[in-house]
């Protein structure tokens, strides 16, 4: 695979396969480029369980020291969790080093800006110019700054915005059995806590040593949460709850250990939020239109952006959305905790809204409307993007076009979104319909239309 595959700059940081491609001077280089551009103050950095996460920490903290910047050292904590102290500590900025989902050979510096966001287009921009032209700031010795630990603060602010938004003690009375897969990542202590706890939670944990290595595929999908699935079954838990290794993907599965399309998780949390709060709803262009449906019985819009979750924040901000996120990377962003990510918002409004209905997982989610969705990828040559999206577009004379992210195609009852991806010579295809036939027949069609071009 080409070398720019395997290191990529995007919309949430810098991303690797840790050895040949993410090293540590490439790191440091990085992180004095990242201090250069926030300016001296303090820079909060953590990260997942990675074994290359100490390594890369050490790295990063050397380049933050040499610009002379002080670094609050939290420890390994869930990427929302380092978000919101980043926000709330007033720091100059935040680094996270964690590959989120991609498996364990890979590692990432997540860059946060003093509101503890993603970078935007134009600072991200700028410091990528900045880095690339090496002008970084030398800090002399009279300017060096120390580097300070702050373990406790970080996760005690999360779960208290998380617990501001439910009724803490109608949880704590229900004693819900509730299964959780960490995947030994950043959450495993933090998500034990809070369910046990916090919620009160009667809890049947795997995976959560964080000291392990990941023990299944690091993204939480239906396929591969199977011993989650086993251990709602065995423990007649009432929910369980998939992570990622760095605790801002949420997966959930009912009380039959069924494991829940991550859009139908979205819509649950949508559903919940739009009963309490004003505003509209944000999500990418691969979301299910099952999030249209939910939020115009609420009498809400919702609005599209590109796949990212630093594009659907942005959006987020400039409509003042009540909610938003990516359904089908599990992604819940509920502002009023903070514009990021968070598993732990979606686990405390399922178990309200459960609490507060008398209602099973299983019960809530056979209410969403129903739609079938399908997901995959194809190969392409070089020079071929354009012809192939041309290509689509006239099969499909009828269709509403959307051409923000690659190419959406609008039908009655059904879409489909073909985008390149950022990582690899792949296009990548999502369908939706009304019917599990209808869905099958046009990502056929697609793809046979792909495959004689």
């Amino acid at each position: 695979m080409p070398r720019e595959h395997l290191l990529k700059i995007g919309v949430s940081g810098i991303r690797g396969v840790v050895g040949e491609f993410l090293t540590p001077s490439l790191a440091c280089a990085f992180a004095q480029a990242f201090a250069t551009y926030v300016g001296a103050g303090r820079v909060v950095v953590g990260r997942d369980t990675r074994a290359s996460g100490e390594m890369l920490q050490h790295a990063v903290t050397c380049g933050l020291l040499a610009a002379g910047c002080e670094v609050v050292d939290v420890g390994i904590l869930p990427t929302p969790t380092i978000q919101i102290y980043v926000g709330a500590s007033h720091a100059r900025g935040g680094i996270a080093l964690t590959a989120s989902h991609n498996p364990s050979e890979y590692n990432a510096l997540k860059l946060f800006n003093p509101q503890g966001l993603f970078f935007n287009n134009y600072e991200r921009s700028e410091l990528l110019d900045l880095y690339h032209q090496s002008d970084f700031r030398r800090a002399v010795n009279a300017e060096m700054r120390r580097v300070s630990r702050d373990y406790e603060t970080p996760p005690r602010l999360h779960i208290e915005r998380v617990l501001r938004h439910v009724d803490v003690e109608r949880i704590r009375r229900r004693r819900f059995r509730v299964a959780l897969d960490a995947v030994n990542g950043a959450g495993s202590l933090v998500t034990s806590a809070f369910l046990r706890d916090t919620l009160g939670c009667e809890l049947y944990a795997i995976s959560v040593d964080p000291t392990k290595p990941f023990p299944r595929v690091a993204e939480p999908r239906p396929d591969t949460l199977g011993d989650l699935a086993e251990l709602v079954r065995a423990n007649a838990c009432e929910i369980g709850i998939g992570q990622d290794p760095d605790g801002d993907r949420l997966a959930v599965a009912d009380e039959t250990g069924r494991v829940l399309d991550n859009d139908d998780v979205l819509a649950l949390a949508v559903d919940v939020a739009l009963r309490r709060l004003p505003g509209d709803v944000v999500v990418n262009l691969t979301t299910s239109a099952v999030i249209d449906d939910v939020a115009s019985a609420h009498g809400r819009r919702v609005f599209r952006t590109p796949v990212g979750e630093a594009n659907v924040v942005e959006m987020m901000r400039a409509t003042k959305a009540a909610i938003g996120g990516e359904g089908s990377n599990g992604g819940i962003i509920f502002p009023a905790v903070h514009l990021c990510r968070d598993s732990y918002t979606g686990m405390a409004f399922l178990l309200d809204r459960m609490a507060e209905t008398g209602e099973s997982v299983s019960a809530l989610a056979g209410r969403l409307p129903r739609f079938y969705r399908k997901l995959g990828t194809v190969a392409y040559g070089h020079g071929r993007l354009g012809s192939l999206m041309q290509a689509l577009e006239e099969a499909f004379p009828d269709a509403q076009t959307d051409r923000s992210d690659g190419l959406k195609l609008l039908l009655p009852e059904s879409w489909i979104h073909v985008r390149a991806s950022n990582t690899e010579p792949l296009l990548r295809l999502a369908a939706e319909a009304r019917t599990e036939a209808q869905v099958e027949e046009l990502y056929g069609r697609v793809l046979r239309l792909f495959e004689s071009e």
